[in-house]
């Protein structure tokens, strides 16, 4: 007797965002088909490396529905589905598939130029990786071993060091002497579509200079940005949109290396803004296994792992699916459907405003915030049904994130979760936990004033050991 396969119609839902009746959470999704492929006769296992060319490499694994024609789409779903999350959250260009062969064409067709997810192989594959994304059939026993050791990075607050921060309208800059922080501004940049590469290069030497003159001598440098950043060179970043590939080749690509030419060789290190984030959290909590979240123009996110180190991970969870409905709401970049950015960000809360009611017209998306802020502080339910929609959705998507990630705490901060507002996500949030996922455990925080603060640049200057 056949089983059929799971559907995206048939899973219940037991929190119903107020506003997004239709989300379906990923995190249900996966677990029913799980269910089913271990129930049912003739499950099979797959398993799959994500390796990448310097031969880190990534594992995971899954029971499988059977290799049969009535099963075929919902097991195509749900890989291609998890691929991309991992795809996102740790990164690599080539993919090893044993166990479920006719994946494979299927796969490579959806990620080939002209496909629906030609944008993910094009970034990630060529833009980060540098060669296109591939997939290949292979023997269990050839899979390549994971691999990928933890980044040696923070908590070193010793002697006198420079922590910044480049976001796409300040930089952030601070001096530190063992730990306490002796100086820090903000100056108003505008690097998106500057073309020029000196423009990025000498705005961050202006502010490591002017950090520099409130120190007796500087040790170490450490710096975050928001984008993709590999052994501190620039991989992919939106502040650098405005540079031509060939400037960004020649000037962008390895300016940090420049840079810490320029301050005579010093330890210099730079990493993804979400990882430094993450890292100020767990420093801050004195914990570890520490996701961070932050709700801001997108979604960014960064890890601590259980012993308090960085992975070698991309953690862009803005592109990972959390919502598996048919004809969800699409990612402008990508064209993708249910991916994060949808859901807990400013592109979040513009699309809820118009389900709410709000008519904001062309307004742009930092504004729409605003007035949404000023709405909630009025009273107004409409607001409100926002931030417990954002809620709701957010809690589905942190226990589907724990799939993925150990997680003991979950930072949450960015301008989406300011106010009111950010109270009231988080109450949503927990209460899906609690009635949905009682068995995780995980504690969801905000940071701080002193965090907020000096937390960003306390962390990125603790990067680099002496």
């Amino acid at each position: 007797m056949t089983v059929s396969a799971p559907t995206l119609t048939d899973i219940p839902v037991a929190c119903v965002p107020v506003l997004d009746a239709g989300f379906l959470p990923a995190v249900l999704w996966n677990k029913a088909y799980r269910a089913l492929a271990r129930d049912i006769a003739g499950s099979r296992t797959l398993e799959l490396a994500l390796v990448r060319q310097d031969g880190t490499a990534f594992r995971w694994n899954s029971p499988l529905l059977p290799d049969e024609p009535a099963h075929a789409p919902a097991t195509l779903h749900y890989v291609e589905r998890v691929l991309k999350f991992l795809l996102w959250q740790k990164g690599g260009s080539r993919v090893l598939i044993a166990g479920a062969p006719e994946l494979v064409p299927a796969l490579a067709a959806i990620y080939a130029p002209g496909g629906a997810r030609a944008f993910d192989s094009e970034f990630i594959g060529k833009k980060i990786f540098g060669e296109p994304l591939s997939f290949e059939s292979v023997d269990a026993a050839a899979l390549a071993a994971e691999s990928g050791d933890a980044i040696a990075l923070g908590r070193h607050l010793g002697g006198c060091r420079i922590g910044f921060d480049l976001g796409g309208s300040d930089r952030k800059c601070a001096a530190m002497i063992d730990g306490e922080v002796v100086f820090s501004e903000e100056i108003v940049w505008d690097p998106y579509f500057q073309s020029d590469p000196a423009y990025h290069i000498e705005g961050v030497q202006d502010s490591l200079t002017r950090a520099a003159a409130h120190l007796p001598r500087v040790d170490a440098i450490g710096g975050s940005s928001a984008g993709v950043y590999v052994n501190n060179e620039v991989r992919a970043a939106s502040l650098f949109r405005g540079v031509s590939e060939s400037d960004f080749e020649a000037r962008i690509r390895r300016m940090f290396f420049e840079l810490k030419d320029r301050w005579n060789g010093i330890p210099f290190e730079v990493v993804n803004d979400g990882e430094v984030t993450a890292l100020a959290g767990s420093m801050s909590l004195n914990e570890n296994a520490v996701l961070g979240v932050a709700m801001g123009t997108s979604e960014a996110a960064g890890y601590v792992d259980p012993n308090g180190s960085i992975r070698p991970w991309l953690n862009e969870l803005a592109f990972a699916p959390v919502d598996y409905r048919e004809n969800g709401p699409k990612d402008e970049w990508s064209g993708d459907e249910g991916c994060g950015v949808q859901f807990f960000s400013q592109q979040g809360v513009a699309r809820l405003a118009k389900a709410a009611g709000f008519e904001f017209g062309t307004m742009p998306f930092p504004e729409q915030l605003v007035e949404v802020q000023k709405a909630m502080k009025a009273g107004d339910e409409r607001a409100r049904k926002i931030y417990q929609t954002i809620g709701t959705c957010f809690g589905y998507a942190i226990a589907h994130y724990a799939d993925f990630y150990e997680i003991r705490n979950l930072l949450i901060l960015g301008r989406v979760t300011s106010g009111e507002g950010g109270t009231i996500i988080i109450e949503e949030a927990e209460k899906v936990l609690a009635s949905e996922f009682p068995d995780l455990s995980i504690k969801l925080v905000v940071p701080d004033e002193k965090t907020k603060r000096h937390g960003q640049a306390v962390a990125a200057a603790s990067l680099a050991a002496v």
